[in-house]
């Protein structure tokens, strides 16, 4: 095993496959199997996901919408996205936590640095929602995937 500990950043595009925007059913669940191999690996994997395949707040607000409230929609879109990873996931054997910057505790845990690494060294697959949708809304609370790295020890950085 080449990486220990590795942090993917799948974007929201990404689920699209050949669509115009949503969430390709084909294309989450060759990832999901993708994933699978490299947790059976030994590996410890954790995922920041994007939401661009279903709202992206830099272009709401661009459309002249109010710039915290285009940033609110593009968090949610990364809370579906997430749901979506995780499903297809757990569908194929694979255990996953979702982790939020922002609460919503009946869909998924807060972002907690100590609870993340018990996870990941637990084997399970952690799906970071929201990491970084927030440079006007919560910059101190929401910190960009650099940090995320560095807080969080990993062996790699890849992105998808």
């Amino acid at each position: 095993m080449k990486y220990r500990r590795i942090l993917l950043k799948l974007s929201g595009e990404a689920l699209m496959g050949n669509k115009p925007y949503g969430i390709d059913s084909e294309v989450i669940s060759r990832y999901a199997e993708e994933i699978k191999t490299v947790v059976s690996s030994g590996a410890q994997l954790g995922i920041v996901i994007g939401g661009g395949n279903i709202f992206r707040g830099v272009q709401g607000a661009d459309d002249g919408m109010d710039r915290v409230q285009a940033d609110h929609m593009g968090m949610l879109a990364t809370v579906i996205n997430g749901l979506a990873l995780q499903s297809s996931l757990e569908r194929i054997g694979v255990q996953t936590r979702l982790q939020s910057a922002i609460q919503m505790d009946k869909i998924c845990e807060p972002f907690i640095r100590r609870r993340a690494v018990r996870h990941l060294e637990k084997g399970r697959v952690v799906i970071f929602l929201q990491e970084r949708a927030t440079p006007t809304l919560l910059p101190t609370l929401v910190p960009p995937s650099a940090p995320l790295k560095f807080r969080l020890r990993l062996s790699s950085r890849e992105r998808g």
